[in-house]
């Protein structure tokens, strides 16, 4: 369990298009203020999550990139 401090994890390595992002959505519908971290391995996230952070509002904080595992972290502004 993550603390109010930490970033809520979402871990969709093996998962390929659309469930990286659409898991990200999910946490990011309970996320209110706080960070998301993505971790994800399909390729294809490296153009979807930042398309989808834009349309949703949020804010993309960090973007990596090591051995094939991509890692986003996003934060849904407070409203």
């Amino acid at each position: 369990m993550t603390g109010a401090g930490e970033d809520l994890l979402v871990d969709a390595r093996g998962h390929h298009c659309p469930v990286p992002t659409l898991r990200l959505r999910r946490a990011l519908e309970s996320a209110l203020g706080r960070t998301v971290r993505l971790v994800a391995d399909d390729p294809m996230a490296k153009i979807d999550v930042p398309h989808f952070v834009r349309e949703a509002g949020a804010e993309l904080v960090e973007a990596t990139e090591s051995a094939g595992v991509l890692t986003f972290r996003v934060r849904r502004p407070q409203v």
